[in-house]
């Protein structure tokens, strides 16, 4: 009891304590793993976050879905206790871990008490050097993962993105959803779970970051203890992506009141040097919320849609720049039609100075609250690694925006908006659309 209340405690703490400057350091355990770390005493409280890149996008050929099954059977026992005394060991320490996995990284995330610390590490240490992936632990996730398909097959939001992906990516895999299908998911093994494990969790890809209690030397001992019995190398990262698509509507008919629509075309990469510009000028066409160009123009002016949004979209191996509108069937030729006109106006006229003074009002004031506890503060770290960013990145950040002109804005206009290969993928019952491919 003890144990959890001041676990209770700590994590509201940590959640509370906004920071708006943080120092950052650069540590390098004894077995040379690297991390970065924002060291806060003040808290008995650490929070640790691990990414090994390559993600789902590693499961073998023939086994789309392995990673994400492997990655969700890590707390369902490891070393010498199975899914429920794991569950129950956890919960005695008062700790906190989380797995989960995307297209380019499985994701590790634990929070854990100082005075519990070495246990946690020693248990979290366990489910990825010696997970049990035990048979009915499989069996059972499998379930879980498969009941997911089944409810996305269903879900216009999810069939508009897979559409679009599958037109977007070609053979690539980021063309198919990393939850797998029924077949792929069906047909796993216990076999193809331990490869995906091999694939997968190596040193060779691992970014960590740390927020909260420890010092520089204890997180290298840490990381030695955690982290240094795995295998050297995983798998090779795929190949980079081509992204391909063409001015025109898809629709997929479904039985809906209204229909979904995803739009999109080729992005821009984190490292580019004009990804700051697009990012602002995003904030300005789409995803600025009620201020947004979209959203002024598609909810505001004609009442076509509760919302309406656009977002950049950097993957490892491809970039997108894509939206997605809902609006009623008999609306949603309209909205489209209004995107189309914006996503022209935007690429030749560009942003005016009042857009981009608000727009930098907005970016600028928002990224301090985002390092609200040491939680957000590890997760924006490891996040930063895995973009390229130095640490002093969170210094430089806010200057960067505020040294960007209208005409640095307008240039990236004129390059990342492609009308003529901005491609909507419906999902509903659209009046006055018809697809333009074959399905």
């Amino acid at each position: 009891m003890k144990l959890l209340t001041l676990a209770a405690a700590a994590l509201v703490l940590a959640a509370g304590t906004a920071r708006a400057e943080i120092e950052i350091q650069e540590v390098t355990s004894p077995g040379g793993i690297e991390a970065w770390l924002v060291e806060e005493p003040s808290i008995p409280f650490v929070a640790l976050e691990i990414r090994f890149r390559g993600g789902a996008s590693l499961d073998a050929e023939g086994k789309r879905g392995a990673t994400n099954l492997m990655t969700g059977l890590l707390e369902e026992g490891a070393g010498d206790l199975d899914a429920r005394a794991f569950t129950t060991a956890t919960e005695n320490l008062a700790a906190r871990f989380g797995y989960d996995v995307g297209d380019d990284a499985v994701s590790v995330s634990a929070q854990f008490l100082t005075e519990t610390r070495d246990e946690s590490v020693a248990l979290l240490r366990d489910t990825l050097v010696s997970p049990r992936f035990d048979q009915d632990a499989i069996d059972r996730v499998k379930a879980q993962i498969l009941s997911s398909i089944r409810s996305d097959a269903t879900d216009p939001n999810a069939i508009a993105a897979r559409t679009f992906d599958q037109r977007a990516f070609g053979d690539h895999p980021y063309a198919t959803d990393y939850q797998g299908t029924i077949d792929s998911v069906t047909g796993l093994t216990r076999d193809d779970v331990v490869q995906a494990f091999d694939r997968a969790i190596a040193r060779d890809r691992i970014h960590v970051a740390a927020a909260g209690d420890i010092s520089a030397e204890e997180l290298g001992t840490l990381l030695d203890e955690l982290l240094g019995d795995l295998p050297a190398e995983g798998a090779p990262l795929p190949a980079e992506a081509d992204v391909a698509t063409a001015e025109g509507v898809t629709v997929v008919p479904f039985d809906t009141p209204q229909s979904v629509a995803i739009f999109g075309h080729e992005g821009i990469d984190r490292d580019d040097p004009d990804f700051f510009a697009a990012y602002v000028l995003n904030t300005i066409l789409g995803a600025g919320g009620y201020d947004s160009r979209l959203m002024e123009e598609v909810r505001e002016k004609r009442g076509l849609t509760y919302g309406v949004y656009s977002f950049l979209v950097p993957k490892d191996h491809a970039a997108l720049y894509m939206g997605q509108v809902a609006s009623g069937n008999e609306s949603i030729a309209e909205a489209i039609d209004v995107v189309r006109a914006e996503w022209a106006r935007m690429a030749t006229e560009g942003v005016t100075e009042d857009e981009l003074a608000r727009a930098k009002t907005y970016l600028t004031g928002a990224y301090p609250l985002r390092f609200e506890g040491n939680g957000p503060i590890a997760d924006i770290l490891v996040g930063m690694q895995l973009d390229g960013l130095d640490p002093e990145y969170v210094e430089t950040r806010n200057a960067m925006v505020e040294a960007l002109t209208v005409e640095d804005v307008n240039r990236v206009a004129a390059r990342l908006l492609k009308p003529e290969a901005l491609r909507f993928v419906v999902v509903g019952q659209p009046a006055g659309l018809e697809s333009d491919v074959t399905q």
